[in-house]
């Protein structure tokens, strides 16, 4: 396609953008031709996902493992009512919804949990993208995506929010520091530091996504004399009113990610520091606590779970039901009766599942391998 004109011929369609001075159709072009992937389709990622969408991005690849819920409405801007009332996966919603905005970009939807074991396979495979838009919730996954990033060459638009604070910074190889030069340790898990506990306030959360798509942007057209938020970790707090600029420090020569002597150690890639359970972000089930489960070991090869015959054989334990088909399916539904009476079971076709009303793993391993089994 003629990327100077829109899916439906209308040669107007960038014309704002494209007059921004050091912009031009070259940009425009070179947009149309680019690829973007966005990991994480919550706050962060829809506001990413609707912008780079209007500019123009000609590729977009946004994954996510979770189902959207009322709670999300309040600042995930690219779903409805619908999709909640559905469970829908998001990475879909997501690309439904980047079909209705503009019909000339090619958005791909992964429902998929980025791992140790397949993060890669998302990354390399694919015309290998410009950009990766680094939208996730918790500190492993970007730790995660930082050494894949870091290995693969590919630049990070970085960003984080909860409560009334966010941040956001540009990481791109090109000599400078990566993730992990800035932050050489994860912090200590703190209560507070999760949306269900700190809530999040949508227009901060708005905001960093649309700074990160900014930064994704420039990345991928390269507008002459546009510096952008680069070289510096930006952070907001819409409580006090304040923005705060701090200049990203060089490279750490001892970065275990990054460091030039050839002695990396990409750990959370290797799979050394990565949990493959836990109590994650308590989304579902009215925020009561959830556990993820992984199927198998770490390194296990991939797993293929027939949903709907596991749907029939629960159907003693309580009512579930199948959604979607191919790589979105989901099959969700409540437990009744028997010690895990009202806890909701939410399986992926990968195999990995959320038990949601408790914040035990004991229950949940229990569970997993009484009733799934995989």
């Amino acid at each position: 396609m003629d990327h100077a004109t829109d899916a439906i011929g209308d040669a107007g369609r960038y014309d704002r953008q494209s007059r921004l001075p050091g912009f031009g159709a070259t940009c425009q072009a070179r947009l149309g031709a680019a690829h973007a992937m966005v990991i994480g389709c919550g706050a962060l990622g829809c506001a990413a996902i609707d912008l780079l969408a209007r500019a123009g991005v000609g590729r977009l690849t946004v994954i996510d493992r979770d189902l959207v819920e009322s709670s999300n409405l309040q600042r995930q801007s690219l779903y409805s009512e619908a999709d909640a009332q559905q469970g829908a996966p998001k990475a879909e919603a997501a690309a439904r919804r980047v079909a209705l905005i503009n019909s000339g970009v090619r958005a791909e939807a992964l429902v998929e949990d980025v791992t140790p074991e397949n993060v890669e396979r998302l990354i390399v495979p694919h015309p290998r993208p410009g950009v990766l838009v680094d939208c996730t919730d918790n500190f492993q996954t970007r730790y995660l995506l930082n050494d894949a990033a870091v290995k693969h060459g590919v630049p990070v638009a970085y960003g984080a929010a909860v409560g009334w604070a966010g941040m956001v910074a540009s990481f791109e190889r090109s000599g400078g520091a990566c993730l992990r030069c800035v932050f050489p340790e994860p912090p200590a898990e703190v209560a507070g530091q999760s949306c269900d506990v700190a809530g999040v306030f949508g227009p901060v959360a708005a905001m960093v996504g649309a700074m990160q798509a900014a930064e994704a942007v420039r990345m991928l057209a390269a507008p002459a004399g546009v510096a952008g938020f680069g070289g510096a970790l930006w952070t907001i707090d819409a409580q006090l009113g304040r923005w705060q600029r701090v200049a990203l420090p060089e490279p750490d020569a001892a970065c275990p990610a990054c460091r030039q002597d050839g002695a990396r150690a990409h750990e959370w890639l290797s799979g050394a520091r990565w949990t493959r359970e836990g109590v994650v972000c308590a989304r579902l089930s009215g925020g009561r606590g959830a556990v993820r489960v992984m199927p198998g070991q770490a390194g296990a090869s991939a797993v293929t779970i027939d949903l709907g015959a596991l749907a029939s054989r629960l159907g003693a334990h309580g009512r579930f039901a199948l959604r979607g088909q191919g790589r979105g399916a989901v099959m969700t539904g409540r437990l009744a009766g028997g010690a895990w009476e009202g806890l909701d079971v939410t399986v992926f076709g990968d195999g990995r599942a959320v038990i949601a009303g408790t914040t035990d793993l004991s229950v949940a391993r229990s569970l997993y391998a009484r009733l799934i089994g995989v």
